[in-house]
Formats: C-alpha cells, sequence, structure tokens
C-alpha cells in the first residue's frame, strides 16, 4: 500500500495498519479490520481515519495502536510496560524500518534508550497472527512490565456484546455472553497454566449475532501460562482488546543484550454469526496448529475411573481384554503404575513400575495389549513431584520456591521447576526412556496443581521469568519427544481441562476436557470448548452410572452419544458391566467408527437448544455425509422444538438416510427433520444419531 501502510487480507478480510508520526511520537495504528475490500481501496481507509476529540486529559487516539505503551501522551490501557534505568518509565517509540520477508511483515520501532520492539503480522487462513518482539540493546537492564503481543480496535457499532467461556474445576468452559461494560473487563490466568477458570479467547459483536447470522471479531491467546485479556470500552464508544502472557505482579528482567518474544495472539473476523468463526478457528487450528490433524483418532480405553489407584498387572490385563472385545484401539494405564504411588501422597517423580504391582515391569501388560489388537498408553505427571519420593529427597532444590518461606502442597504435591535446564533433561531421559522401552504410543500428560510459592532463587533478578520459561520449558519437553518418536501421541490433561489454547495444542494431539465425565455437565463444557477448538482434539468418555462424580445416572446410549461428539473414550469399570450394556457398547463403538471422519473431521454446526438444559442438537458434514447428534435430558411438555433444522447442506441436493429417506437439502434446513428423541414423549435422557447421504446435487 505505500511506505507507511500496509494491509493482511485473508480471503474475506482485511486487517489494515500504519504508520502516524508526530513530530518524534511515532505510533503505528490500525485503521481497518473488516470485510476484504478491492486492492485500489485499501488506502481509502487511511484516508479517512475518524477525528476524536482531544483534551489535555485525554488523547484519543492511544485505543487504535497497535501496541500503546505506558509513556507520553496515553492513559488507556498499556500493551507494553518498561522501567528503564534510574527508575524511567516512558516509553518513546520511533519508526525505524519496515522488514518484509515471505508472508510476514516487522515494523521495527526504537526507544532512545535502547529497547528495540519488532510488530510482527502475519496471515494464516483466515486468521491474522500478531506477536513482538523486545530487544535491550542499551546500556543497562531494563524491567518490563506488562508485555502483551498486541492490542485489536473493534469497529465502531452501535453496541458491544462480548461471548467467552469461565468456570471451574469439573465445570470448564462454560458459556458467558452479555453487553461490554464500559470500562475495562479483564479475563486472566495467575495459576501458571491456562487454567479452568478462563480460556484466553473473547468475541465481539454488535448484540446482533446469532448462530448462523451477523459479524463477529475474535481475539485469542496462544499460550499455555498465566495469561491476560483486557476488553476496554471507552465512554465515547471505542473498544479494544489486548493480550498477552503474564499476569499482575511479575516482572521481566531484560540484561543488555537479551532478547524476549512474546506467544502469537491471534485475531479473526467473520460473518455468519458464531457458528462461522467456530468453523473458522477449527480450519485454523487443522491447517496451522495441530501436529495431526487429518490423523483418525483411536478409541481409547482408560483405567482410571475403573480402578482408581488400584492399579495392577492382572487387573489392567482383565480390562484390556473386555476393552479389546468392544471395539477399543488404543489402552491407556492411568495413574498408581509407578514408584510407591499406592494414593496421592507419594510417588509422584519417581517414573518406573511399581514392583509390587508390575513385577515384570510393564512389558508383560503391554505385550498384552498389543496382542489385543490395540496401541499402548501411560498417564504420567512429568512437570509435580510429591515430598515423600525419591526425586524430591534427592532434588529439593527443583521445584518452585523461595528461600525461608513455606512450601505448600496441593495434592500433597509440589510444582517442578521446567524453567531449569537439568529438570528439562531429566524429564526427556526417562519419557523417551519410556517410549522406547515399552514401545508406547500415547503419554496423557496431566498437570495437577497452580503454581505456589513460585520462586526461582538461582535465578536473581531474573527469578520472575519462571512464569514465562515453566510454560517454554515444557514445550521444550513436548518438542523433543515429537522429534525423537515421530510415532506418538500426547494428550495435554491439567486436572481436566485446565491447559487448552492453541499453544498447547501445537504440541499435542488432543485434549482431556474435563475431569468431569457426566454425560448431562459434558454438554454444556463441550458446547464452550467448540467455540473454538474443533471435535477432533476433543476426548470425551463413557464412564459408568451413576457417575462417580456427580452421582447421576444417565442411559449408557445417551452417555455414548454426548461422548461420540468429539474423540469417544470408554473409562468404566468394564468388569461391572452387564451383559447387555457390553452389547450394546460395542454396537455403539461400532457405529462411532463408521462416522468418525465425519465427526473428527466435519464442519461443526451447532444446531438448536440449550446442551444438557433443553432438546439440543449438534450437526457434523464431511464430504458427502451429514451426522447429527440429538439430546433430550428431559421429556418434554408437548412444546416445541420437535423438528431440528440442519445447516449448511446444498439446498438442491439430495440427502439419504440409512432406512432410505430421501429429502431435498433446501427441505432439511427450512422445514427440518423429525426426530423421536424430540417430539415423543419418554423417559429422561434420550438421545440418536442420525446419519445422511448426500446422493445428488
Amino acid at each position: 500500500m505505500g511506505d507507511s501502510a500496509w494491509a493482511a487480507v485473508t480471503q474475506s478480510s482485511a486487517f489494515v495498519f500504519g504508520l502516524e508520526a508526530a513530530g518524534e511520537d511515532s505510533r503505528v495504528m490500525q485503521w481497518y479490520w473488516g470485510p476484504r475490500l478491492p486492492d485500489e481501496a485499501l488506502a481509502e481507509v487511511v484516508r479517512q481515519a475518524p477525528r476524536r476529540i482531544h483534551s489535555g486529559f485525554h488523547d484519543p487516539r492511544d485505543v487504535d495502536e497497535l501496541l500503546p505503551v505506558e509513556g507520553g501522551a496515553r492513559w488507556g490501557v498499556p500493551s507494553l510496560q518498561v522501567t528503564y534505568e534510574g527508575g524511567v518509565r516512558s516509553v518513546e517509540l520511533t519508526f525505524a524500518e519496515a522488514v518484509v520477508a515471505d508472508s510476514e511483515i516487522e515494523l521495527v520501532l526504537r526507544d532512545p534508550l535502547g529497547l528495540r520492539v519488532g510488530l510482527h503480522v502475519r496471515v494464516a487462513s483466515e486468521v491474522v497472527e500478531r506477536w513482538v518482539s523486545l530487544t535491550n540493546e542499551g546500556e543497562h537492564a531494563v524491567r518490563l512490565g506488562r508485555v502483551d503481543s498486541g492490542s485489536w480496535v473493534i469497529p465502531e457499532r452501535a453496541g458491544y456484546r462480548y461471548t467467552g467461556v469461565a468456570g471451574a474445576w469439573a465445570q470448564e468452559t462454560q458459556l458467558h455472553r452479555a453487553e461490554l461494560a464500559v470500562g475495562e473487563t479483564t479475563f486472566t490466568s495467575r495459576t501458571g497454566t491456562t487454567s479452568h477458570r478462563a480460556n484466553p479467547w473473547i468475541m465481539i459483536d454488535a448484540g446482533d449475532a446469532t448462530e448462523e447470522l451477523g459479524e463477529v471479531w475474535s481475539v485469542a491467546l496462544a499460550w499455555s501460562g498465566s495469561w491476560r485479556l483486557t476488553a476496554q470500552r471507552r465512554p465515547e464508544g471505542d473498544v479494544a482488546v489486548t493480550a498477552g502472557f503474564g499476569h499482575d505482579g511479575p516482572t521481566w528482567h531484560l540484561a543488555p543484550g537479551e532478547s524476549l518474544l512474546t506467544p502469537p495472539v491471534l485475531g479473526l473476523r467473520t460473518c455468519g454469526g458464531y457458528g462461522a468463526a467456530s468453523r473458522a478457528w477449527h480450519d485454523y487450528a487443522r491447517h496451522h496448529v495441530l501436529p495431526t490433524p487429518f490423523e483418525e483418532r483411536p478409541v481409547l480405553y482408560n483405567s482410571w475411573e475403573a480402578t482408581w489407584f488400584d492399579v495392577h498387572e492382572e487387573g489392567q490385563i482383565e480390562l484390556a481384554r473386555r476393552a479389546a472385545d468392544l471395539g477399543v484401539e488404543l489402552f491407556v494405564v492411568d495413574d498408581g503404575w509407578f514408584g510407591g504411588r499406592v494414593d496421592d501422597r507419594r510417588g509422584l517423580g519417581d517414573w518406573w513400575p511399581n514392583p509390587d504391582r508390575f513385577p515384570r515391569g510393564l512389558s508383560k501388560l503391554f505385550d498384552t495389549v498389543r496382542e489385543l489388537g490395540m496401541r499402548a498408553g501411560l498417564w504420567v505427571e512429568p512437570e509435580m513431584v510429591n515430598p515423600d519420593s525419591d526425586l524430591y529427597r534427592e532434588h529439593p532444590d527443583w521445584v518452585l520456591h523461595y528461600p525461608g518461606r513455606r512450601r505448600d502442597t496441593l495434592r500433597h504435591q509440589l510444582v517442578l521447576n521446567y524453567g531449569r535446564a537439568d529438570v528439562r533433561e531429566w524429564a526427556i531421559g526417562w519419557l523417551s526412556g519410556l517410549v522406547s522401552e515399552y514401545g508406547l504410543d500415547y503419554f496423557k500428560w496431566d498437570m495437577n496443581r497452580s503454581f505456589t510459592q513460585a520462586g526461582w532463587p538461582d535465578a536473581g533478578e531474573r527469578a520472575d521469568l519462571l512464569w514465562i520459561e515453566h510454560t517454554r520449558g515444557v514445550y521444550a519437553v513436548l518438542d523433543t519427544l515429537r522429534e525423537r518418536h515421530p510415532g506418538l501421541r500426547i494428550e495435554s490433561c491439567s486436572g481436566g481441562g485446565g491447559r487448552v489454547d492453541f499453544g498447547i495444542l501445537r504440541r499435542t494431539d488432543e485434549v482431556w476436557t474435563s475431569d468431569n465425565t457426566d454425560a448431562r455437565d459434558r454438554q454444556a463444557i463441550q458446547e464452550g470448548y467448540s467455540y473454538l477448538y474443533p471435535a477432533c482434539a476433543m476426548s470425551a468418555w463413557v464412564t459408568d452410572s451413576p457417575n462417580p462424580h456427580t452421582r447421576r445416572e444417565v442411559p449408557l446410549a445417551y452417555r455414548f452419544h454426548v461422548a461420540m461428539a468429539g474423540v469417544l473414550g470408554i473409562g468404566g469399570d468394564l468388569t461391572r458391566w452387564s451383559a447387555e450394556e457390553l452389547e450394546q457398547a460395542r454396537s455403539l463403538v461400532a457405529a462411532y467408527k463408521a462416522v468418525r471422519p465425519v465427526i473428527q473431521h466435519g464442519r461443526l454446526h451447532r444446531l438448536a437448544g440449550d446442551p444438557g438444559v433443553t432438546a439440543s442438537a449438534v450437526q457434523y458434514s464431511h464430504e458427502d455425509r451429514v451426522v447429527v447428534l440429538a439430546y433430550n435430558p428431559f421429556a418434554l411438555a408437548k412444546r416445541p422444538p420437535r423438528r431440528v433444522r440442519l445447516a449448511g447442506l446444498d439446498p438442491s441436493a439430495l440427502y439419504e438416510s440409512a432406512e432410505g429417506e430421501r429429502w431435498h437439502g433446501q427441505t432439511l434446513m427450512s422445514h427440518g427433520l423429525e426426530l423421536p428423541t424430540w417430539f415423543i414423549t419418554g423417559p429422561d435422557y434420550r438421545s440418536e444419531m442420525v446419519v445422511l447421504r448426500r446422493v445428488s446435487g
């Protein structure tokens, strides 16, 4: 576009930004973020920058900056805070150059006190990726406060509504939607991980978007540690969203010559409502994030809820035989197989088979698993240690701690500092050794507590960097494992859904969505998850009834149909299932395998209802097939809906059911499909799966 304005253009959108220089104050501004414009029209949005009222109390331009700093005439939410030698806290940046390489541009700004700031922009499918690089080119150390990856301006609208998810352990990703309040609305995690309480993304619309209609702007952060996202709505109407790693309190020490790179913050603008936004995020995940997005995920069995800590060779082999008979393809041994681990008070850190429970090691068990036609997987918790363990007795300095302060345990465990090279080397050694010795195909990587007493005594002034370096250390271990063992697949778990984000998904194949396996509760959890993340990365289990967490009784078919909305797993005590239940499970596993490519790789439409509360349904479409999973937790009181209207079909094509009935796509979308689950009264917890195939058009 020119020497001072640039555009990041996707197939349907444009993000236009450029330089506004006023004396020595260079500001990189966002000029436009909306529908794609003709190339010759892109410059027009720069000429028509909005005029605003200035005063001695307010400079409105800072809301439009890609990286508003703390310094000069700015009073909004800063994306960058720096303290220089002598306590100077005013950042003064001057534009230096634009560096263009392939599909990426870096705008370089410099502060006379020696800080180099690079603003990076890149396009990936419909997503604009942004991040910041900082280098201390001065003679003195600097201390960084807030270091966000970028700020995004939401275009002017008559109103602003936000959508996000929040929750708690066993209640993750609960959908929240409300008017964006005037002021600053902050979503954050201070736990050291992504957390159960919030997830690092937000969607904003004008208050008129629906599931299938309306413009939606999304901002998401690809980071698995503590994070912070602030949406500010000015009284005069402007809205901007800034996001990055870290939280209030820690600061980052940058010595002369040192650099810091922030994680990507991602922007997506779509029309077509929340559904189109979700589908665009799913496409981005498949094509730019997930390491193995187009594999078919195997049907998994996990032993945790069947045995808890009572894990031994004979019992695991019996479960493996029963799982294989159901059609399971991957058998995962959960907690309790190692060291002195007979409960949660001891053994974490001692990663060798418990000699009393597995006198022949794990070889006999996993040899049997493979003889039964299944792959072999193992639960690990590499970031944790029990004080009652050989590892802690040898290396008490490896955990997060402050000298002279308590070392509080949660779940009787402490957190190992993955910022330390020796901790990472230790982890890679035994993890890689387990894969090689036992021919493992799968790790379930767990992380069961938040950071406390988060000190790093050996690091001196750099100690706060552990909030960054721990996460990067986990990334490094995962990357090394995948490089050494290309066939290894990894599941991210953090006490359930405490580490779900685009950062961890770049290194893992799926995530454990929640420790809550109750089918009714899982419906709401899975709905919130689906707003950003695809079904191929969502692990979901069928467990026992009554559920061990909620004591709710739910029929087996309903439990299966809920779990079939993602990557199907089974976690019940199969030794207690009746012959009828086993036969039904065998049939449902086979039914899932028949439609697995559609669910795991298809386009998702959330069709109707309040999942887990009212009649609801989700649809997956892939190539020539359509799968609808419908649920009704409670008997209907002679009120609609009684038909489900499908979405995203070819209106002129014919679609055929397994029974041979045919409908035009337009009929299915406009008139709908009659579902017995919805319109026939009966017991609670009714569900069904409908499979359609496109036969013409």
